[in-house]
């Protein structure tokens, strides 16, 4: 193998590094359910509409019927749900500015930007008694979503970047294992005897942004994209002093020509801004397959089921539902490694067509499950089994590639613009589904998972057909396979001058 596509301790400590900030999402996502009937007592408390009277009435007084739930009063509802949507809003806008950002100055010095954010949102939310808790809750959560959808696109980014071409789909592949870490470690330690308690509720959110100063010590390290400082800026022998701290001393002659190429193409034309990018006829068919490719990630129905999974587990008379619902989690980092080791070798559209057509069947299981669950007890397993095995197939393909094949999909001009529409894309469907579920669910009831079979079966046959393979490819190869009428000649060059040409034009 080419020197230059090992991997060595330096690209390991870059790696590491910016996945921190995918752990730091993974945490912000997951964090605030654990807590919940707690927060809630505290923003009732604050508003005036609980008083502690509420919560020391014995069971069968009959004084506590005159005391509201506090987790019902309109006041609270509304505070809460704000809390929990504001997050997915604030990674809505930001996801719009991942190439600016990331542009700027720079992928590493962008990430270190960013982290301003991270350790603000943090510090709101750990010292919210000091003030009124919903409020300082709601603001950190509004900023802690900006951060998240700027290193949603930012930590991809630079990854694939600076990723050998033999290990991209695995290296990229962790920042799906680092968020979904986040969301186990949220849930582990959200348990009311560990964080997610009265005391201790404020320390459990402040630590969304304890990631976030650990990298920044880690990120000067670290060293600068090879294609960003050569392609963006123009600085070859920067970037060849980059490559040789990622890789090693070798013979860099390849990378830097292929660099070369790429950038004199994307020096023949202005800058690829998102608007020009969604107007582009070149683009076109690269930007609606990594669209679909997020869509089919966020309405697979994964959240649904995260939201779903304990009111299932109660119902089939686990006795601690929660603990079932931590294994989902523990399931889900589980098979992201599994994905993290297949997916250089199986391939990225086979992985993908597989987790889509595993969760299709489930869906279909699971809702058999749920409609006779009542009439036979032992359905109730059929019910839970599904549930495990539909997190399994999300995390082998449908949870990880999306979010990097859409570097790979684009060479370095348009890239930063296609991460930053996957990324809204995605962040608003998680939005819709978040805000609509509980509608679904209570039209459809035990058959809401048919809705996510029929969509996963469309997904499926989508991904067979239009999603091409893309690894072990080179960027410009990759963007080849796109252009129309040429996909063979791109999978199988019969005159190297032809494919030549065909690359040249097709990155142009």
């Amino acid at each position: 193998m080419d020197s230059g596509e090992q991997l060595t301790g330096t690209l390991a400590v870059a790696v590491f590094t910016a996945a921190l900030g995918s752990l730091q999402y993974g945490y912000s996502l997951g964090v605030i359910n654990a807590p919940q009937e707690v927060i809630e007592k505290y923003y009732g408390l604050t508003l005036g509409v609980w008083s502690e009277r509420a919560a020391v009435l014995p069971d069968n007084s009959t004084e506590e019927e005159e005391v509201p739930k506090v987790g019902q009063h309109p006041a609270v509802v509304m505070y809460w749900s704000l809390s929990v949507a504001i997050f997915s809003i604030g990674g809505m806008l930001s996801s719009f500015l991942v190439g600016y950002v990331g542009d700027l100055r720079g992928r590493v010095k962008g990430m270190l930007m960013v982290n301003v954010l991270a350790v603000a949102a943090g510090l709101l939310m750990g010292f919210c008694r000091m003030w009124k808790p919903h409020i300082m809750v709601i603001s950190g959560r509004a900023i802690m979503g900006l951060y998240c959808g700027l290193t949603s696109g930012l930590v991809p980014m630079y990854i694939g970047e600076i990723a050998p071409k033999a290990y991209r789909g695995a290296l990229g592949t962790l920042h799906q294992l680092a968020v979904v870490t986040g969301i186990l470690i949220s849930q582990i330690i959200g348990l009311d005897f560990v964080l997610g308690n009265d005391d201790m509720w404020p320390l459990l959110l402040g630590l969304s942004g304890a990631p976030a100063i650990l990298q920044s010590f880690l990120l000067p390290l670290c060293p600068e994209s090879p294609r960003y400082l050569y392609i963006v800026l123009g600085k070859e022998q920067d970037a060849q002093k980059s490559l040789y701290r990622l890789k090693g001393p070798y013979d860099a002659t390849s990378h830097l020509e292929e660099m070369r190429r790429e950038k004199e193409a994307a020096d023949k034309e202005p800058k690829v801004s998102i608007l020009s990018l969604i107007r582009s006829s070149v683009y076109r068919r690269q930007l609606f397959v990594a669209l679909m490719m997020h869509l089919s990630q966020q309405l697979s129905g994964i959240n649904a089921i995260f939201y779903y999974s304990t009111a299932i587990f109660a119902r089939a008379g686990v006795a601690h539902p929660v603990y079932a619902t931590i294994g989902v989690g523990a399931i889900n980092t589980i098979f992201t490694l599994v994905s993290v080791a297949l997916v250089d070798k199986a391939g990225r559209r086979t992985l993908t067509i597989a987790g889509l057509g595993g969760m299709c069947c489930c869906a279909v299981a699971m809702t058999v499950g749920l409609r006779f669950q009542n009439e036979y007890s032992w359905m109730s397993y059929v019910s839970m089994s599904a549930i495990f095995l539909f997190v399994s197939f999300f995390e082998i393909g449908p949870g990880p590639i999306p979010w990097f094949i859409v570097a790979e999909l684009f060479s370095q001009g348009p890239r930063p613009a296609a991460i930053a529409l996957a990324g809204c894309c995605n962040w608003t469907s998680n939005f819709i589904i978040g805000m609509t579920f509980p509608y679904i669910q209570a039209w459809l009831d035990c058959y809401v998972f048919i809705l996510f079979a029929v969509l996963l079966l469309g997904f499926t046959v989508f991904t067979y057909l239009r999603v091409p393979e893309t690894k072990g490819k080179t960027f410009e190869e990759i963007a080849a396979v796109f252009q129309k009428g040429k996909k063979k000649l791109a999978e199988s060059p019969k005159d190297e001058t032809e494919l030549q040409q065909l690359k040249t034009s097709t990155v142009a």
